[in-house]
């Protein structure tokens, strides 16, 4: 086995919590919406990702209909409770039995029951880190927000953050409480984070972790047309236009980079990542991991920084591509 290695971290925002740069990303370890999933190779890369450094992790009640929340718990029953990574996870979106049909709802009874099963299924006696997952559609958000306060008030979460929330909703609830972390979407494609949401968060002292750093696989170099053609039925992002009507330019994007890459001898995930992690405001960057040969794809951009003239080629090959919307660098 690996033996652990120590990787920087970064204070996140004001919790007292220091993170490493990356996390690991546990959406696909649910068992559905990216295809099937071997629950041994999930607890392997878990394994393997705190066998490097990494010291945090981030799910969802949502992913897999809980199964994610109890993969992750037994793995981490099986390891010593000196290398136990931090446990992040959200609550608020509601699916059926089969991982179907999402619905946003966060009314404050719906709420606990999802932070109890999540408790149960972590094997948990608190959540280093609870997050509402996105804006409720049954509750205004002061009402889910005052529950979440409440949860952390109780002892149950020792802290508390929201996920796909804007700049305007982000003040609405700062004036009722502190909103310790937020969880945007942010990648070289997906930008529009770094307009707004960013900069609130860097002027709150708002730790700030994103997702889909590497779009859902795109900007890693290796995926294609042909793999897109694939994807299963299950797999949610046949039907995201970053994948269907805006595939060509991100894909030229990707065909872009390489050579930045290359120069700098790095993977192409690593270079998309190492981009977020330039951004001010940005605390750290979620990665998923369906294995432990992924995890070792992006570990090097824990440690691994961008130039500015890296900075200032990756704008111009967004910009020629016409990639996403929003800018193009700090």
């Amino acid at each position: 086995m690996t033996m652990s290695t120590h990787l920087p971290t970064r204070a996140f925002g004001k919790t007292g919590m220091e993170i490493t740069r990356l996390g690991i990303g546990a959406w696909a370890m649910g068992g559905n919406a990216w295809g099937p999933q071997d629950d041994a190779e999930s607890a392997a890369a878990i394994r393997h990702a705190v066998d490097l450094g990494i010291n945090w992790i981030d799910t969802a009640a949502a992913y897999g209909v809980g199964h994610s929340e109890e993969v992750i718990g037994q793995t981490l029953r099986d390891l010593p409770a000196d290398k136990r990574p931090l446990v992040f996870t959200k609550g608020g979106v509601i699916r059926d039995a089969n991982g179907q049909n999402p619905r946003r709802l966060a009314e404050r009874n719906s709420l606990r029951t999802e932070l109890e099963n999540s408790l149960r299924r972590l094997g948990v006696d608190v959540i280093d880190l609870y997050q509402i997952h996105w804006p409720a559609t049954d509750v205004p958000l002061e009402d889910y927000w005052a529950t979440m306060l409440k949860f952390k008030e109780e002892g149950k979460v020792r802290h508390v953050g929201m996920s796909n929330h804007d700049a305007e909703q982000l003040a609405r609830a700062e004036a009722m409480g502190r909103v310790e972390t937020l969880q945007p979407p942010f990648s070289m494609i997906k930008r529009e984070a770094a307009a707004e949401i960013l900069p609130w968060c860097a002027a709150n002292g708002t730790g700030t972790i994103c997702y889909s750093p590497m779009q859902a696989g795109l900007l890693t170099g290796s995926f294609t047309r042909e793999r897109a053609a694939a994807l299963t039925q299950d797999d949610w992002r046949r039907t995201s236009p970053e994948f269907t009507t805006n595939l060509d330019r991100n894909l030229a994007l990707a065909d872009a980079l390489r050579p930045i890459a290359e120069a700098r001898g790095v993977s192409m995930g690593t270079l998309a990542l190492a981009w977020v992690l330039a951004w001010p405001g940005l605390t750290a960057a979620i990665v998923g991991a369906r294995s432990p040969a992924q995890v070792d794809g992006w570990i090097d951009a824990a440690t691994f920084e961008l130039t500015a003239t890296d900075m200032n080629e990756i704008a111009a090959a967004i910009e020629a591509t016409g990639a996403g919307e929003g800018p193009t660098k700090p």
